[in-house]
């Protein structure tokens, strides 16, 4: 029988081989295994080369990303994940990657070349020519992330899919933004995605995680030895925090959506606003395509003042909000990131793709929906007092004195 993602988060083999069948899946906070004879190894051994609770946390996160032909690795980081699908790629050879891509990943991807001799070249992945022109006979690697970090651009997944397979170059779909209850890459045709577990997957900013999934047994089999060899693997108790979390995925991304879109409605009235990125807005550019290849906005958007000094003062005038690097979790969240999360954007690409003057990105979280729109409000009238923006209560936006 078919299943729905939000039956199958609460619904899955959440105990492989336990014989109690509890209904939570038992922490197994060992770091080695009791072996049955000296030349005979068990299912476990060593925790960094797999563990029981991790094991049924990679389970849940396969059938999650691309259902029962799917694998999924458990890495300690997002970070950890995307380091392990750049070791796919090998000296001389390329990575094809987006040009608004989180600040980390950027960090990675600039020192492949001075260290692994690894060719990166950044392209804007929403336009398909220059995704194709860059796929030479060196590629060996596209990665992108749709919506992106943290203009929310929106590239045709299904589309650079068929170009990178006519190439024999992997597709790998960085999709923290959405997770796996929004958006699922490899039924789009990706070869690999990538999650930063530690954001929706989580949810409450208590853990730091990455996945990988993939349909390709090869690929799954070579992360898999990545992983081992490097140590990369999430913890038991990580595992299992994450296990507990990922069963309110459902209920609490439906939820903060729905305040999302209050919030972005919102930002678009303010007179202290020039533009507001955010998929769930009709006159988004990327609105059609994201709804065709994913089932809702998310709950990261940004705008801009076109002023760092007013956003800084804006972000600084919040109260409810929390300034911090991170998304996707209950706590609603605000920050300029070419201050923090992309900081170490590379200067060339800085240059040529500048992030608009006073950015800010919003996370919208559990709060009442009103209350983030009223501390918004007031944000913006000790940043600007000579502007009155709408607040919960309705009427018009004006100018003050």
């Amino acid at each position: 029988m078919s299943r729905k993602v939000k039956t199958r988060l609460i619904q899955f083999d959440s105990c492989p081989d336990e014989p109690y069948a509890p209904m939570s899946t038992p922490l197994y906070q060992t770091a080695t295994f009791a072996q049955p004879a000296a030349a005979e190894l068990g299912p476990y051994d060593y925790t960094r080369s797999g563990n029981p609770t991790r094991a049924a946390l990679e389970g849940l996160l396969a059938d999650l990303e691309g259902g029962a032909s799917a694998s999924a690795l458990a890495f300690s980081s997002g970070m950890a994940a995307i380091t392990a699908v750049t070791r796919l790629v090998n000296a001389g050879e390329r990575i094809v990657a987006g040009d608004d891509l989180y600040g980390g990943t950027y960090r990675l991807l600039g020192r492949l070349a001075d260290e692994r001799g690894v060719e990166v070249v950044y392209v804007d992945t929403t336009d398909l020519d220059s995704v194709e022109k860059a796929m030479d006979s060196r590629a060996r690697l596209v990665l992108l992330e749709s919506p992106t970090n943290p203009l929310l651009k929106v590239s045709d997944i299904q589309s650079i899919a068929v170009l990178a397979r006519a190439r024999g170059v992997p597709l790998a779909v960085d999709n923290s933004l959405m997770s796996p209850y929004v958006q699922r890459p490899l039924k789009l045709g990706a070869d690999i995605v990538v999650e930063s577990a530690t954001k929706a997957l989580s949810g409450h900013s208590d853990l730091t995680a990455g996945v990988v999934a993939t349909h390709d047994p090869e690929i799954a089999d070579r992360l898999r030895w990545i992983q081992n060899a490097e140590g990369a693997g999430l913890a038991p108790f990580e595992s299992w925090l994450l296990l507990r979390s990922a069963k309110t995925l459902a209920v609490r991304l439906t939820a903060q959506q729905l305040s999302a879109r209050r919030v972005a409605e919102y930002l678009c009235g303010c007179p202290l606003i020039r533009r507001v990125y955010y998929p769930g807005l009709e006159d988004h550019p990327g609105f059609d395509l994201h709804h065709r290849q994913a089932e809702g906005p998310g709950v990261v958007m940004s705008f801009s003042t076109g002023s760092d000094d007013l956003s800084e003062r804006i972000v600084n005038a919040v109260r409810l909000f929390k300034i911090a690097v991170s998304f996707g979790s209950v706590t609603s969240v605000i920050s300029q990131p070419v201050r923090l999360s992309h900081a170490s954007v590379p200067a060339e690409i800085r240059r040529r793709r500048p992030l608009p003057d006073g950015l800010v990105r919003l996370s919208v979280g559990l709060e009442d929906a009103d209350d983030l729109v009223d501390d918004l409000a007031q944000a913006f009238r000790a940043a600007a007092g000579r502007y009155c923006c709408l607040g919960a209560d309705g009427g018009t936006a004006v100018s003050g004195t």
